[in-house]
């Protein structure tokens, strides 16, 4: 676990930076029924993305599908759709679930 929360240190760290010079701000979404996103980009125009850190692959599909029911969560209510997801993992590959999840390696942040 502690590997776990220093991945998604440097991950907010990388994140805060790249967004920085895009007027952009980050934070984190928990709600009273459990749903979280471990990263929400939140960018001047409105426009915002949810985001789930997973150091291990097998870990992936679970941050995938909880991203998905919480922009269900969001359809339902009436509020305007993230323009992607993203699950950042220590992987070596990036690709497109087919739910059109990113996987993106932290490597590709550098």
């Amino acid at each position: 676990n502690t590997f776990g929360f220093i991945f998604e240190t440097l991950c907010i760290r990388d994140l805060r930076v790249y967004t920085s010079k895009k007027w952009g701000e980050i934070s984190y979404y928990n709600d009273r029924n459990g749903l979280e996103a471990d990263c929400v980009i939140h960018l001047e125009n409105g426009d915002y993305a949810l985001i789930e850190f997973k150091l291990g692959s097998d870990e992936i599909e679970k941050g995938a599908k909880n991203l998905l029911k919480l922009k269900n969560l969001l359809k339902e209510k009436n509020f305007k759709e993230p323009k992607f997801l993203a699950v950042i993992t220590g992987g070596k590959y990036a690709y497109t679930t087919e739910d059109d999840v990113k996987v993106i390696p932290i490597g590709c942040l550098c």
